[in-house]
């Protein structure tokens, strides 16, 4: 399965900085946003340092790895990588006053063949669109998400709720950090979007599954969706990942194919 990669991050129309992270590895096939969160500036360190850190280490990891390593083997990188940078995080905002607090979100994508290893913490999300369809393969970390989950408020008065960016999970922040991981089979032709939640707090899932269908390229599909909160008020900064799945193992050249049917 071959993959192309494309992310962008935006400050948005309200904002006087971008505390959004993104991160792209190619040659590892990793993905990794992050949306920071705390004093003037913190969050951008938090989120800068979560991306670099575990896209640096995790490369590092997966080039030693092989090239067919194990799920589990994959898995449990990652979580130490997401750890250790919990650490770093969590250091820097004990030992520098201006970052105290500080912390962030985390979705992060290992695409390796037909299998997504997938990680997240707190509420930047990640969906899948297959077969035309659209669907949400995170879940949320957060306040509104457990009142949702116990049935105390329905998804559409979440969705116009105020409370809407009290996260439960943040990288940073604790000593101890739950990341949530799991595990998916990509087909041909998917595409996943990862985003920040300046995303989908300004745009509904209808309209995002409209825009992820259109026949456009990766960059000009990312436009889209940044142009399109930014014109619904763009309150956040906005940050889009898309990945986009091949239909399979690259093709063979013209010689190559002549040789074999020889």
């Amino acid at each position: 399965m071959n993959y192309d990669f494309f992310a962008r991050t935006d400050r948005g129309r309200v904002r006087s900085n971008n505390e959004d992270a993104v991160a792209i590895d190619r040659d590892a096939q990793l993905a990794i946003l992050a949306d920071g969160m705390g004093g003037y500036n913190a969050g951008e360190v938090a989120s800068g340092m979560a991306t670099t850190f575990i896209r640096t280490e995790m490369a590092r990891w997966l080039s030693q790895a092989g090239s067919t390593p194990q799920a589990t083997d994959v898995r449990r990188a990652l979580e130490i990588c997401v750890e250790n940078a919990n650490h770093a995080i969590l250091g820097a905002s004990l030992s520098n006053p201006q970052y105290a607090g500080m912390g962030t979100t985390l979705v992060a994508g290992i695409f390796q063949g037909s299998r997504l290893i997938l990680g997240h913490i707190g509420d930047s999300r990640c969906y899948r669109l297959r077969g035309g369809v659209l669907q949400q393969i995170t879940r949320d970390h957060s306040w509104l998400q457990e009142q949702v989950d116990a049935g105390i408020l329905t998804p559409h008065q979440a969705a116009i709720s105020s409370n809407r960016n009290l996260v439960t999970r943040a990288l940073g922040v604790e000593p101890n950090v739950l990341m949530e991981v799991n595990e998916f089979q990509v087909a041909p032709h998917d595409l996943f979007l990862m985003c920040s939640d300046g995303l989908t707090d300004m745009v509904s899932d209808a309209d995002l599954a409209e825009m992820v269908r259109a026949s456009l390229p990766l960059e000009e599909k990312t436009t889209l969706l940044i142009d399109t909160a930014n014109a619904h008020g763009g309150r956040d900064n906005v940050s889009v990942l898309l990945v986009q799945a091949g239909a399979g193992g690259k093709k063979r050249s013209l010689m190559s194919r002549l040789l074999g049917a020889a």
